[in-house]
């Protein structure tokens, strides 16, 4: 199966699974489940930093799958901070060439970070995988999962995909 089947058969699982989900958590965790049993060989860790409300300009690690992540990122560090930080898809081919990467775990080598809005354009989150290969991720990843994220978390899920 091809990387974009893989894409296109775990989207309909979620869109499926999630179907009248209000739960923001609830959807996070599946999001994160059903990736990363989608990608087993490529995606080491999956899951997501939650925008703290209570701190600001900082991420708190909320649902994923893989082995413990950071607990906190401050907007602007590493590559879910500068995701955070400039609202901007992050695709890092190789994680030890980032300056300032955080090393929360020294297994990853390559990241692909997607900042996740609301309805209102209001940034919630990032989704943060990390892969023990380098050069992981591409574009077939990049536009797959800002559409997941769009749906999921900013809008409906007919027509989307």
């Amino acid at each position: 199966m091809s990387k974009q089947e893989a894409y296109d058969t775990v989207i309909a699982q979620i869109t499926a699974v999630l179907d009248g989900e209000p739960s923001i958590t609830a959807r996070m965790a599946t999001v994160s489940c059903l990736l990363a049993e989608a990608f087993p060989d490529r995606f080491y860790w999956t899951g997501f930093y939650i925008v703290d409300e209570g701190r600001e300009n900082e991420l708190v690690v909320g649902p994923y799958q893989g082995t413990l992540g950071c607990l906190r990122i401050k907007f602007g560090k590493g590559v879910c901070g500068t995701a955070a930080a400039k609202r901007q898809t992050q695709v890092i081919e190789d994680v030890h060439a980032v300056q300032n990467h955080i090393a929360c775990d020294s297994k990853t080598n390559s990241e692909i970070v997607v900042p996740v809005v609301d309805r209102t354009g209001k940034l919630i989150a990032v989704l943060d995988i990390d892969s023990t290969e380098i050069g992981s991720f591409d574009q077939i990843d990049r536009v797959n999962l800002e559409g997941l994220m769009a749906s999921v978390f900013a809008g409906g899920y007919i027509g989307l995909f």
